[in-house]
């Protein structure tokens, strides 16, 4: 049932009202420049929003550098990730901010911003859930989350596709794989994971969430675990592309 006109303005003069008055007493700061946000900027500042080296690859999701990682590993419908991640520089700030500095506000609002974005290009459709990338349950709380997670939060609070978290468990959590080779990787995160419910993944087409990818080692890992579930189509989204 439609709200009559007047009680809908009086709620977005409200909410507006709320909101400049929290931004007065709390003033929000660009995690990437630290620049004091103005009250219609989100999460970024307009100019670290330009900036940002993103790599449209979602304009041909079906044919990528990164859908191309899994071709032969197992059968992707689509695949992106939102930015390249150059190192030493501001964006990649970011990252280490998210995954070390008790930041989990910035994989949310990033999730956002990619959602928004892919909306556009229906990137999203005929997706069913979204399945991020799980953490060893020493991990989690050593860090207090997951920013895989996080991200896959931001994005469902634009989408409204859910979240399916406990389908799928870490056994182990693999040591660094910044100095390893593509076969090294691939045997680091070998068995990594265990598919604990797989009913829940059975009819989806499910959209694996992961903050940052190198050579999609972790991904067709996953992937392959996820495999065993009945009638599953998989697609992947990370945020930073190495």
């Amino acid at each position: 049932m439609m709200l009559p006109l007047w009680t809908m303005w009086m709620k977005m003069t409200q909410i507006s009202f709320l909101t400049r008055l929290f931004d007065l007493l709390a003033p929000r700061a660009c995690p990437k420049c630290g620049r004091r946000l103005s009250i219609s900027e989100q999460p970024l500042c307009a100019a670290c929003n330009l900036a940002l080296p993103r790599t449209n690859y979602h304009e041909n999701a079906l044919e990528n550098p990164v859908a191309r990682l899994f071709w032969g590993k197992f059968p992707i419908e689509k695949g992106a990730a939102f930015l390249f991640y150059k190192p030493h520089s501001s964006t990649s700030r970011l990252i280490y901010k998210l995954k070390y500095f008790d930041s989990p506000e910035i994989g949310y609002t990033l999730g956002q911003l990619v959602a928004s974005e892919y909306m556009a290009q229906n990137f999203f459709h005929n997706i069913t859930a979204l399945v991020p990338v799980p953490l060893t349950r020493k991990r989690i709380i050593k860090r207090g989350y997951n920013q895989s997670v996080e991200i896959a939060r931001g994005i469902k609070s634009i989408t409204g596709l859910p979240i399916i978290e406990n389908a799928v468990k870490r056994t182990h959590f693999s040591e660094s794989q910044t100095h390893k080779d593509q076969w090294s990787r691939l045997k680091n995160v070998e068995n990594a994971f265990q598919l604990c419910h797989p009913e829940k993944l059975s009819n989806q087409h499910i959209l694996l969430i992961d903050d940052v990818m190198t050579t999609g080692a972790t991904l067709t890992s996953l992937a392959k675990e996820l495999m065993k579930a009945e009638n599953i189509k998989i697609s992947d989204l990370a945020h930073w592309f190495a």
